[in-house]
């Protein structure tokens, strides 16, 4: 993490909050890792006060936990919180894609075929960060398309979830490749106004996430 930069409309307290929160939801600080004052506070360029702090609100999102006469740690990802949000993406997804496949606009159907050839750069640079980032504009492009503002709010309501779920899932048991193919699928489908396999590709995107982590982890996952 670089050192902050302050803004004068802002306590100096919700910069660092919003930094750390940040970075435990893209996976700078990763799930486990503990959260030392000092080390943070020489990285960002403040005091251990504001770090506290911050780490004290953070505790109250389910961001961190405290262990006693151990301290801070990012709080895990469990496979059962995993498996909760795919059940919910797979229904959202479904619908997003369908409505987009009737309202989306030309310039809209550009840019999601510009976020699948970034994609394909990102997978021959093998760039996990990359592919995390490109996912996610392109699921966000997709549901903003719908032009539902309701159905924008729930998925937004659950970006850092999926957001924190999406690194991990790429990094550790993704199949790339497979991934493209399913993408262009949808946004194939989207284009030609095909609403049913729209859904259907979409949900299917969905089920393959939730059974290749199923079969990977079979034997953690709390039941």
């Amino acid at each position: 993490m670089d050192k902050l930069k302050v803004q004068n409309y802002k306590p100096l307290r919700d910069i660092v909050f919003e930094s750390l929160r940040e970075a435990i939801i893209d996976g700078r600080l990763e799930p486990g890792e503990r959260l030392m004052e000092v080390q943070l506070a020489e990285k960002l360029g403040v005091s251990r006060t504001p770090i506290r702090e911050a780490i004290r609100k953070l505790e109250l999102e389910g961001l961190v936990i405290m262990i006693p006469r151990k301290g801070a740690y990012v709080s895990d990802v469990s496979f059962k919180d995993i498996l909760d949000v795919l059940e919910i993406r797979a229904s959202l997804e479904g619908l997003a894609a369908a409505l987009a496949s009737e309202r989306i606009t030309e310039e809209e159907m550009k840019i999601l075929k510009d976020k699948v050839e970034e994609f394909d750069k990102c997978i021959e640079e093998n760039n996990v960060e990359c592919m995390v980032k490109i996912d996610s504009e392109l699921h966000s492009a997709i549901f903003t398309a719908t032009r539902n503002e309701k159905l924008i709010s729930i998925a937004e309501s659950l970006k850092e979830q999926v957001q924190r779920f999406r690194r991990i899932y790429i990094r550790e048991y993704h199949n790339s490749e497979q991934l493209s193919h399913e993408h262009k699928r949808i946004i194939n489908a989207i284009e030609k106004g095909d609403v049913n396999k729209a859904s259907k590709y979409a949900k299917e995107h969905i089920a393959n996430a939730h059974r290749n982590i199923v079969e990977a982890f079979k034997d953690k996952i709390d039941k």
